[in-house]
């Protein structure tokens, strides 16, 4: 079993920043691609920023030059740093994980955090 587990989220005056964490856990042999995505009520979810093991990055248009995201492959974790937060960023964020599990087989599962909420005054 994977878990992902994200934290930091919070309250935040536009302009301010927050910087987010997801720690992923259990029987993983390899993960490849880490991302966060966002979902704001009534809207779709939506990709803010991916990483690969190679960490080459893609990021979405709304974001770009205010947020980075990263990881530590020997943790198992990825982390977004948002700077310059407005308050169309309010949302809940999701961490997102492509894993290859421990055991035979090299299949890839994708896997999804419980969401954090981030909300950005104006």
């Amino acid at each position: 079993q994977v878990q992902l587990v994200e934290s930091g989220g919070g309250l935040v005056q536009a302009g301010g920043s927050l910087r987010l964490s997801c720690a992923a856990s259990g029987a993983i042999f390899r993960i490849n691609v880490m991302g966060w995505y966002r979902q704001a009520p009534g809207k779709q979810r939506e990709l803010v920023a991916a990483i690969t093991s190679g960490v080459s990055t893609n990021y979405a248009d709304s974001v770009k030059g205010r947020f980075t995201i990263s990881r530590d492959n020997a943790k198992k974790m990825v982390y977004l740093q948002m700077n310059s937060l407005k308050p169309e960023d309010t949302a809940v964020y999701y961490c997102n994980a492509d894993v290859v599990p421990l055991g035979p087989g090299n299949s890839e599962y994708m896997y999804w955090g419980q969401g954090t909420q981030v909300t950005v005054s104006s």
